[in-house]
């Protein structure tokens, strides 16, 4: 009787063990759960914000369409920042195109928002974000990169002059205007030396995209030059003396449309490897290398729309 009672108590003992709550958390490990909870929460509202700006973006672009379209009906201009249609247009003349106006205004407003980005970035990296919370901020500048190239393919196809002449850029930066834009080497060259200390992989991925990125380049330099070559020979090929033979000088024009048509292929594929070579870049870095990587690119033009206002407000001799 005694043995079965002792038996008995051994279970119970068990039992009430099992049955022992969970031990209260320290206050360090509270800490900690609850800014992990906090950082989730921010984290999905920055992602939230993220693809509410995508969308905006994606219907400013329609909206911009849209507008193209309908000044292009009306016969509508900008002439001295503002939009002039109807018998206004037979006094003023204009430099420049609708959709290539539309667009110089468009560009402006992009690069404000470029600026607002770039500064949402730099306080980010200065506040030592963690890298998941940092690459929403890195994320919303490279989206806005995509919006740019956008919208030069749609003033691309209407006035593919405008992107080639560089007048939507400042003086300082059309020196280095390549094929409407910026040669993606030489923006390789700038920015390596902002990103370090680069692991071998990615010192072997940068120079595998620079030695790619020039190939391409040299490609299409030389078919543009071929592309002029050939052109100044259609031109050219009956004689320059006047009055010219119509019927021949009209067949030389046809073909030298036919061939200046090309050009827009040339700006669409400089423009392609402009953006393939940004995100070929994102994808090799780390998201805090990339970030700086954005950042150095900003206040590389930054600096060189700057020298271009103390060119233009230099003292002038008389």
């Amino acid at each position: 009787m005694v043995q079965r009672e002792g038996n008995r108590k051994g279970p119970i003992t068990a039992s009430n063990s099992e049955h022992e709550g969970p031990k209260t958390p320290d206050p360090k490990t509270l800490r900690r759960l609850a800014q992990n909870r906090e950082a989730a929460r921010k984290s999905r509202l920055r992602k939230k914000a993220y693809v509410q700006q995508l969308e905006s973006s994606r219907i400013k672009l329609t909206q911009l369409e849209q507008e193209l379209q309908r000044a292009r009906s009306q016969g509508m201009f900008f002439s001295g920042g503002g939009l002039l249609g109807g018998d206004q247009n037979l006094h003023v003349i204009s430099n420049i195109s609708t959709d290539a106006a539309v667009f110089d205004m468009e560009y402006t407003r992009w690069l404000e928002e470029h600026h607002r980005l770039t500064c949402e970035l730099r306080a980010a990296v200065q506040e030592h974000l963690p890298e998941n919370e940092l690459r929403m901020y890195v994320d919303n500048c490279l989206a806005h990169y995509d919006v740019v190239m956008n919208l030069k393919g749609m003033v691309a196809k209407t006035d593919v002059f405008h992107l080639v002449s560089g007048m939507w850029k400042t003086p300082a930066e059309r020196c280095f205007l390549w094929m409407g834009g910026f040669r993606p080497s030489e923006l390789i060259k700038i920015i390596v030396s902002q990103i370090e200390p680069l692991t071998e992989q990615q010192i072997l991925g940068i120079c595998g995209l620079q030695q790619s990125t020039q190939e391409a380049e040299e490609a299409l330099s030389q078919g543009l030059d071929s592309l002029n070559q050939s052109l100044s020979e259609t031109i050219t090929s009956d004689s320059l003396s006047s009055p010219p033979n119509m019927a021949n000088y009209m067949g030389q024009m046809a073909m030298a449309m036919n061939k200046l048509s090309t050009l827009e292929g040339f700006v669409r594929q400089a423009d392609n490897l402009r953006h393939q070579t940004l995100h070929r870049l994102h994808q090799v870095l780390t998201t805090r290398q990339a970030a700086r990587c954005f950042l150095a690119i900003a206040e590389y033009f930054h600096r060189l729309r700057a020298l271009s206002s103390l060119w233009l407000a230099r003292p002038r001799q008389e």
